[in-house]
């Protein structure tokens, strides 16, 4: 199966790994991820004024261009996900949003009313591959391997939008640790926010955030945290002081299960 692919800003630049496991993975077990043609950036945080559509229109014309190539929009970052399915959201439900967009819109010729499906690269694994199917694949199992899943509030929030999973007692990571070999680790501070939009306000708060979530992975026994989310990864190896927590994305995780990763 072929998918559209909106990669986003950071995946070609300080989340190079992100992308380049993605895709090799996706190769071997069964699926492809067709790059969007001049994409542009999503604004990396869902515009909160409802008069703001401008800054929706990069999304929509993604959302379309997967429409017309008959295909579900995949994402990899948490933020990307968060814009486009909400944006997407949107455009099925807020007339004012759909008015204006396709307005702006008509001199590309594009009218556009939330036929798109988004999908998380996760979701795929979950509920097309199937965790069973993964698991057969696995070559390299992270047996023995204390994981912790981070979450934080992108990929789950507002969860009547995204409907990925429980926002307050998610399974998803978690289901995608075990089917890699590893074991997962159940911390409090899991599926809270990083801080990492505060950084420009108040530097303490960001440091604060992250001290508590890798302290509290820690106790809990984690060998490692996984993430989706480039600014949350960022942020959590930045601001991580004494902690020896990695924090490492999913993607690579996976591609070193299917033992691809010695081979780049």
């Amino acid at each position: 199966m072929t998918y559209s692919y909106f990669p986003g800003c950071t995946l070609k630049n300080k989340a190079i790994d992100l992308d380049k496991y993605a895709r090799i993975s996706a190769e071997a077990l069964g699926f492809t991820l067709e790059e969007i043609p001049d994409w542009q950036c999503c604004g990396g945080e869902y515009p909160q004024g409802t008069n703001e559509v401008a800054p929706k229109l990069s999304s929509v014309r993604a959302l379309a261009n997967a429409r017309d190539a008959g295909q579900e929009l995949v994402t990899l970052c948490s933020a990307c996900y968060n814009v486009l399915k909400q944006v997407n959201y949107d455009m099925q439900n807020d007339e004012n949003t759909i008015l204006k967009a396709n307005n702006y819109l008509k001199e590309d010729e594009i009218e556009y009313h939330g036929e798109a499906k988004v999908v998380h690269y996760l979701e795929i694994l979950r509920d097309v591959v199937g965790w069973d199917n993964v698991k057969k694949a696995v070559k390299k199992p992270f047996t023995g391997k204390k994981i912790g899943a981070y979450y934080g509030c992108l990929l789950l929030r507002p969860g009547k939008v995204l409907q990925l999973d429980d926002p307050e007692n998610p399974q998803l990571l978690e289901d995608f640790i075990k089917a890699i070999g590893g074991t997962p680790v159940i911390y409090s501070q899991r599926n809270e926010c990083c801080g990492a939009y505060t950084m420009f306000e108040d530097e303490s708060i960001p440091k604060t955030r992250a001290n508590k979530i890798l302290s509290n992975a820690e106790d809990m026994g984690a060998d490692l945290l996984v993430t989706s989310c480039p600014l949350c990864r960022y942020n959590l190896i930045k601001n991580k002081g004494n902690s020896k927590l990695d924090v490492i994305y999913f993607t690579e995780l996976l591609a070193e299960a299917l033992g691809l990763k010695e081979a780049q």
